[in-house]
């Protein structure tokens, strides 16, 4: 009997796309599932979904994971034994413009996913989780058995909700969750609205860098490459829960039950005027800079703990940021054919 394809959520999606390629490279068959909105240009989502097409171990399904009869049929029909939730409505700042979106995407599409997971076999649920839930947060490097009760943010406010639907889930039903804080992710194929995409098209456009807390803001640039190895490595690792663990002193990045939280980030923050600077280089440009204060809902710096991440799974991120950097440039120059 063939083995069951594996369920991707928000594979139209920068971080879906690559998870998918990274699967099906591998020899397992993909489903992929997306509404392709508008929350930024809908042809490169398609363009990336025209790539994983052209494999006949990939099988797509518009859908938006908030419908719940439609949610509860896709899982009825495929019976998933590993699932890899991406999709969400991101952005830190759109979520001050449209907190519904965050509701409708974020929370009701989650709880979809649980109960289509816990009533269909699934065997493990590893889902998205961010680096904004650390919110106010200042101890650096952000460790994932650090206390996050305080986002500054609905959308990590959103994704902290999801790690504690996933407990409840996993300590009620059995059902193995593992939740994955990305930080900053970034490479070929990337969303429109993150810094690199946006610094990009600045300099070639010859407009304004919009430089928050004027410049110095560090952010943990994570390789979307090395984000997408950890996130299939990572599937095949089923958290048990812990059975010494304690809850008189509760370690907040595991259970007793099958639960599990990591980080997936490069642990090296660098500080947006050397990004910039490797981008003008790249480009062959020099970028207009625009020193602005600091935005509601931002953090000056994220930097990630990932030493659980590597004696886990024996895996780090380790993609410099000047080969990240001439890698999407390579892209970004390709595909809008400059």
């Amino acid at each position: 009997m063939a083995s069951k394809p594996v369920l991707v959520t928000g594979a139209a999606g920068f971080i879906g796309f690559h998870v998918s390629q990274h699967l099906l490279s591998e020899g397992h068959d993909v489903v992929g599932v997306d509404n392709i909105n508008d929350y930024y240009d809908p042809s490169l989502k398609l363009a990336r979904l025209d790539l994983l097409k052209a494999s006949s171990g990939f099988s797509f399904e518009k859908l938006d994971l908030a419908h719940r009869a439609e949610t509860k049929a896709l899982f009825e029909r495929y019976g998933f034994a590993k699932v890899i939730h991406l999709a969400a409505q991101a952005g830190v700042r759109y979520s001050i413009q449209d907190p519904y979106a965050y509701v409708d995407a974020n929370m009701q599409g989650f709880i979809n996913v649980l109960e289509g997971c816990r009533h269909n076999g699934c065997q493990n649920l590893v889902y998205a989780s961010s680096s904004s839930v650390y919110g106010a947060n200042t101890k650096l490097p952000f460790s994932t058995h650090d206390g996050v009760d305080h986002p500054i943010s609905l959308y990590a406010a959103s994704k902290r909700a999801n790690e504690l639907m996933a407990h409840s889930y996993s300590h009620l039903y059995g059902l193995p969750t593992t939740g994955l804080r990305f930080f900053t992710v970034y490479g070929p194929w990337g969303r429109p609205d993150m810094a690199m995409f946006i610094f990009a098209r600045s300099i070639l456009a010859g407009e304004p860098i919009k430089l928050f807390n004027c410049g110095r803001m560090r952010r943990d640039f994570t390789y979307v490459d090395d984000v997408s190895q950890g996130v299939v490595r990572l599937i095949d690792r089923v958290p048990q829960g812990r059975q010494d663990w304690n809850s008189d002193k509760p370690d907040r990045a595991a259970s007793r039950a099958p639960w599990k939280i990591y980080n997936i980030g490069n642990n090296k923050p660098e500080e947006l005027t050397y990004v910039i600077s490797l981008l003008e280089k790249e480009l062959g440009r020099v970028a207009v800079r625009e020193m602005l204060p600091m935005q509601p809902g931002d953090v000056e710096a994220t930097y990630a703990d990932v030493e659980d991440l590597e004696k886990d799974i024996g895996f780090r991120p380790a993609t410099p940021i000047e080969e990240g950097v001439a890698r999407f440039v390579k892209w970004y120059r390709n595909y809008y054919r400059i």
